[in-house]
C-alpha cells in the first residue's frame, strides 16, 4: 500500500517546473490529482493516467477567486474530497531585477496577486472540505530568498515572506481543525522557467551551486521527498514549520 493511497491531492502550477514533479510523485504514492494551472497540464495528467493513476487538469488562475472556487468544485464533483494542498503557483522566473523605485505598482501588485493572495484564495477555497473530513495537509512554497533577503528582487521577496507569515499564522487557526500547515523553501532551482530564462544561464546556476554545502544545481525532484513528507501521515504532528531546501546554502 502506498503513503497516499485513497488521498486527493490539489497541486497548483503543476503543468511544469517544480508543481509538475511534485504532482508525478504524488500520483506515485497512491494519490488522485488535480493539475491547476493557467497553462495547459493536460500533458502531465497524460504522464499520470499512463502509470495507472488518475487525475484532472482545471485552468486555474490562483489570483482570481472565482477561478479558484471552480476549481475547488471541479475537485469535489470528480473526486468527491480534497486532502492535500500544494500551492506551488507563483510569478518568478520572468521578473528583471529591479532597485524599489523601479518597481511599478502593477508590477508589485501581479506579484503578491499571485505569489501571495493565490494562495489565500486557495486556502479560504478548500479549507471548508478538510475541516469536515476532520484532516489536512497544507504545503506553502515559499523561497530562500526571504531568508537571505536578496537585493532588487523586494517585490518577490516580500511575496514569499508573506508566505511563511500566513503559513504559521493559519497554522495556528487551523489546529482546531486537524489541519496541518507547513511550508517548503527551496533554492534556485532549475526548472523549465528558470532555465528558459534569459537572467539565470547554465553560468549563473553553477555559481548558485558553489555557495551550496552540497555544490550541485537545485533540481525539481530535489523538493519531492520534503513536499511527500508533508503531505503523507509521517508529519502528522508538525505544523507551522518551514523547512529549507536549498543543498545547505541557508541556515536557520
Amino acid at each position: 500500500m502506498s503513503s497516499l493511497d485513497g488521498r486527493v491531492a490539489i497541486v497548483t502550477g503543476a503543468a511544469r517546473g517544480i508543481g509538475r514533479a511534485c504532482a508525478l510523485r504524488l500520483a506515485g504514492e497512491g494519490a488522485r490529482l488535480v493539475i491547476a494551472d493557467v497553462l495547459d497540464g493536460t500533458g502531465v495528467v497524460q504522464e499520470i493516467t499512463a502509470e495507472g493513476g488518475e487525475a484532472l487538469y482545471v485552468r486555474t488562475d490562483v489570483a482570481s477567486e472565482e477561478s479558484v472556487k471552480e476549481m475547488v468544485r471541479a475537485a469535489m464533483e470528480r473526486f468527491g474530497r480534497i486532502d492535500i494542498l500544494v500551492n506551488n503557483a507563483g510569478v518568478f522566473a520572468n521578473l528583471g531585477k529591479k532597485r524599489l523605485t523601479e518597481i511599478s505598482t502593477q508590477e508589485w501588485d501581479q506579484v503578491l496577486g499571485t505569489n501571495l493572495k493565490g494562495m489565500f484564495h486557495t486556502c479560504k477555497a478548500v479549507y471548508p472540505e478538510m475541516k469536515k473530513q476532520g484532516k489536512g495537509k497544507i504545503i506553502t512554497i515559499t523561497s530562500s530568498t526571504f531568508f537571505e533577503g536578496v537585493p532588487h528582487f523586494l517585490h518577490y521577496v516580500s511575496s514569499k515572506g508573506g508566505v511563511i507569515g500566513f503559513t504559521r499564522a493559519l497554522a495556528r487557526e487551523a489546529g482546531d481543525d486537524n489541519i496541518c500547515v507547513n511550508a517548503v523553501a527551496p533554492g534556485l532551482t532549475a526548472s523549465e522557467a528558470v532555465k528558459g530564462s534569459a537572467m539565470y544561464p547554465e553560468e549563473y546556476l553553477k555559481t548558485a551551486a558553489a555557495g551550496r554545502s552540497l555544490k550541485r544545481i537545485e533540481v525539481p525532484e530535489d523538493l519531492t521527498g520534503t513536499i511527500l513528507f508533508l503531505a503523507s501521515d509521517d508529519s502528522d504532528f508538525i505544523t507551522g514549520q518551514t523547512i529549507i531546501v536549498d543543498g545547505g546554502k541557508v541556515f536557520h
